[in-house]
C-alpha cells in the first residue's frame, strides 16, 4: 500500500515506511472474553481514540462506584444483596482499571530492536 500523503511533491512513501506501533491492549474483550489488541501505523487512529474515550469513561465510572461504596458501607441498613451488588461493581471497576494500567505499561515499554545478524 502507498501512503497518500507524499513525502515531497511527486513522491509517495510505502506504508512499510511507517512501522506499526507495539500492540495496544484495548479496554474491551471479544464475545468469548478474549483480549483485543490494536496494531496501527498511526499514533492517533480512530480506534485508538475510541479506546481512550472508553478508558476515560471506565475510570470515571469506577470513581463514581467508589463514592457509592463509601456511602453504602457506612449505612448499616444495607442489605446483603445490595452489598453483593456493590462488590460486583467494585470488582468490575478494579478489573477495568487494572486492564487500563496494563495497557499503558505495555505501550510505554521500550521496544527492543531485533538483531538481524
Amino acid at each position: 500500500m502507498i501512503d497518500p500523503s507524499p513525502a515531497s511533491p511527486g513522491q509517495m512513501r510505502p506504508l512499510s515506511a511507517f512501522p506499526p506501533t507495539s500492540p495496544r491492549l484495548l479496554p474491551w474483550t471479544d464475545a468469548n472474553g478474549k483480549s483485543c489488541y490494536l496494531i496501527s501505523d498511526r499514533p492517533h487512529s480512530l480506534l485508538g481514540e475510541r479506546a481512550d474515550t472508553v478508558e476515560s469513561l471506565q475510570l470515571s465510572m469506577g470513581a463514581d462506584i467508589i463514592g457509592h461504596a463509601c456511602e453504602m458501607l457506612e449505612d448499616r441498613r444495607a442489605s446483603v444483596d445490595e452489598l453483593r451488588f456493590l462488590a460486583l461493581c467494585l470488582y468490575e471497576a478494579l478489573r477495568d482499571a487494572l486492564r487500563i494500567a496494563q495497557s499503558h505499561i505495555e505501550r510505554h515499554r521500550p521496544v527492543r530492536e531485533v538483531d538481524s545478524s
